[in-house]
């Protein structure tokens, strides 16, 4: 990618990048790698990104997806994203050293899910079927009390045992928008349904979406700063795209392509709530001259902060 691309302005959507359940998640592991000896284990990619990934295996992480692969009494992390029941009892099985970096959000979402069948709910996850947090979601409860669909057409031929008992939750990188058809179906078919609030959505997932709408108005070419395993990535430039601007998903500066950019002299950039705000950096660097503009759009401001697992707190 040649950097004498004619770049007039590049506009920086806000906010963008990561999200506080993701500066925790990396925190737990960085902390964790300077309390134990090495190496310790994650279970699961500890977010959706792959330099992320990568700078953590660099320092002595080791990234797995089966328990069966962790040695006896090793230090064990569980991701962003949240696990099942089963594999936190197949971690306690190897007495693992267990710490949880799930999102506080999700796990809000997962105590929710028990509280529901407990009440003896059948349970509707809305989400992509296959994703670690639906997968980790689903695996709270039984099986056979558990319905994943991610689409107006799944909800209108869902089939339930009681319609007076049944319930919904969301997978939080989901927006209010993504989910809006969905539940309105729902409660179109299931008058007697029960869901979370609003505020049970992921504020990062809906302010960066909104962030990108307004970001799509004003620019020619939109980029998406983002891994292509990232729902909530894939998602800003589904949203970026739907204002009839050329969106393109970039893991890294790597990625572009001056065919973007022939008629294009208004560049915006967003990321990923994985995403970190180096690879943004590096991607305006690459597109930029001395007389490229780069201004950062006024949007929400985010002041959301996680604590640390105690353990971690308490050294």
């Amino acid at each position: 990618m040649s950097k004498s691309i004619p770049i007039q302005q590049i506009s920086l959507a806000q906010p963008r990048g990561f999200c506080a359940g993701v500066v925790r998640a990396i925190e737990i592991v960085e902390k964790a790698l300077d309390m134990y000896p090495k190496p310790i284990y994650v279970y699961h990619e500890i977010v959706h990104n792959r330099h992320v990934v990568e700078r953590l295996r660099e320092q002595g992480a080791v990234f797995v997806e089966a328990i069966d692969d962790i040695p006896t009494d090793a230090v064990c992390i569980f991701s962003a994203h949240g696990v099942a029941q089963r594999v936190v009892e197949d971690a306690h099985g190897k007495s693992l050293h267990v710490i949880d970096a799930t999102c506080p959000l999700v796990t809000k979402i997962h105590k929710r899910a028990k509280r529901y069948i407990e009440q003896d709910y059948e349970l509707v996850i809305i989400g992509h079927n296959g994703h670690p947090e639906v997968e980790g979601t689903r695996g709270q409860v039984p099986a056979d009390k558990v319905h994943v669909i991610s689409t107006e057409a799944e909800a209108e031929h869902l089939n339930v045992r009681s319609p007076e008992k049944l319930a919904y939750v969301t997978q939080t990188t989901l927006s209010v928008d993504d989910t809006r058809d969905v539940i309105a179906c729902l409660q179109a078919r299931f008058p007697a349904i029960k869901g979370p609030d609003l505020n049970d959505i992921c504020y990062a997932t809906q302010n960066r979406q909104n962030a990108v709408a307004d970001l799509a108005k004003q620019v020619d070419v939109v980029l998406v700063v983002g891994a292509a395993n990232s729902s909530n990535s894939n998602r800003l430039r589904e949203v970026g795209a739907q204002f009839g601007k050329p969106a393109y998903l970039i893991a890294d500066y790597h990625d572009l392509d001056p065919a973007w950019f022939a008629e294009g002299k208004h560049v915006g950039i967003t990321a990923g709530a994985s995403a970190p705000e180096r690879l943004v950096q590096a991607v305006i660097e690459h597109l930029s001259s001395q007389d490229t503009q780069v201004i950062t759009l006024d949007g929400k401001a985010e002041n959301t902060s996680f604590k640390l697992p105690d353990m971690q707190r308490k050294t």
